[in-house]
């Protein structure tokens, strides 16, 4: 017996059905499969054949001390040269304290300073109550997130916090705690550093677009523009007779790693530095997952691999630490990427300057042995 149905009725029949008797539709291809190589339309597999296909031509040779010398300094203009360069002239830093408040155990000091024409920085400096004599320093830069605030103690609603919230675990404070002082720093396109439409939203809205787009038109990158905040940071701490500028060291979580990843290969001001879930390779981090914008140089692996750049930093103290369960940066390409790096320390007799930590959980800064480590580097 047929059972007929108005047209009124068929849509509330049909709706009841179960979900699965209905095929989902994936696309143009459906039902062709057997007739076509469904690879030849994969976007990341041909990213994947792509980059095999890579000659990443100034990668590291295994070489004595001199040639891996010559090769860190042929390799580090060329890093300079693919993210941009950086300004000439430097122009007058200006320095401007705006608060200084003290805390149990610490001094906070917020203060501004012009990194270039047209753009300010702002940070803060935290010491230890006690400190006599010039600091060894570190300084801190926050991953993607609120901005410097929320590696300082300084929660959503602009209050003191007591605990070490979120995925960067106040680290500056952890710095401050273990003796050494801590500069945290803006990195342009959060916190304060934000376009108009990106302040009218959340805290968490950054400007890493549009801003890191407009460095890509400009013919440099928004690694270049913080790496060079970096650089400035140092100008200043060099004006300060409290820090010591000849124990300054480079820290940072996440865009934070990146960051000091780069201007640790190419500011050799920097004595020591720890990476918190950055290195990696490009091939297994940011090629095969989406990434922020803010990590991308064109045409860098024409040239050299993420642990090419991260071994510009041999034969300074170098402290990594990675989570196992880290979904943007996996961790065995975390632990490749590491073993690349040691065999240049190796070359110049510095394997003990350089160590790897990986721990139990994701994409957050973990601490773990990496404070003592700088600490015992900087000479605490």
């Amino acid at each position: 017996m047929r059972i007929k149905l108005t047209r009124r009725q068929f849509p509330l029949v049909t709706a009841a059905l179960p979900a699965a008797a209905a095929a989902t539709y994936t696309g143009a291809l459906d039902g062709f499969e057997s007739k076509v190589a469904m690879l030849a339309f994969d976007s990341l597999e041909y990213s994947y054949r792509r980059y095999a296909e890579m000659p990443l031509a100034m990668t590291y040779k295994p070489g004595n001390r001199k040639a891996t010398e010559a090769w860190q300094k042929k390799l580090r203009a060329k890093v300079a040269e693919l993210i941009g360069g950086f300004p000439k002239e430097r122009t007058p830093l200006q320095p401007v304290i705006l608060e200084t408040r003290a805390f149990p155990g610490y001094k906070r000091e917020k203060f501004v300073i012009q990194t270039r024409p047209g753009m300010a920085l702002l940070g803060y400096l935290l010491t230890p109550a006690k400190a006599t004599g010039p600091l060894a320093t570190m300084i801190c830069v926050p991953g993607h997130g609120r901005g410097v605030d929320d590696i300082v103690g300084i929660d959503d609603k602009g209050k003191d916090r007591t605990g070490k919230e979120g995925y960067q675990h106040d680290f500056a404070i952890q710095i401050v705690e273990a003796g050494m002082a801590a500069v945290a720093v803006e990195p342009i396109g959060f916190g304060c550093r934000r376009d108009t439409k990106a302040r009218a939203r959340t805290l968490g809205t950054s400007s890493c677009q549009p801003s890191a787009g407009a460095a890509l038109l400009f013919g440099e990158t928004m690694i270049a523009w913080r790496v060079y905040d970096v650089m400035r940071t140092i100008d200043w701490i060099e004006t300060r007779k409290d820090l010591d500028a000849k124990r300054t060291g480079l820290m940072g979580i996440s865009g934070g790693g990146t960051v000091t990843t780069f201007a640790t290969a190419l500011e050799p001001r920097i004595q020591a530095a720890m990476i918190s879930g950055y290195l990696n390779t490009f091939r297994d981090s940011i090629l095969a997952m989406s990434h922020c914008i803010d990590n991308y140089v064109p045409g860098i692996l024409n040239w050299c691999e993420m642990y090419d750049v991260a071994s510009l930093i041999a034969p300074r103290p170098l402290y990594v630490e990675s989570g196992d369960k880290d979904p943007i940066f996996p961790v065995e390409a975390a632990r490749d990427s590491f073993a690349r790096v040691k065999k240049v320390y190796e070359v110049f007799d510095a394997a003990h300057a350089i160590e790897h930590e990986v721990f139990t959980g994701d994409h957050f800064f973990h601490g773990g042995q990496g404070l003592p480590f700088l600490a015992r580097h900087l000479k605490v």
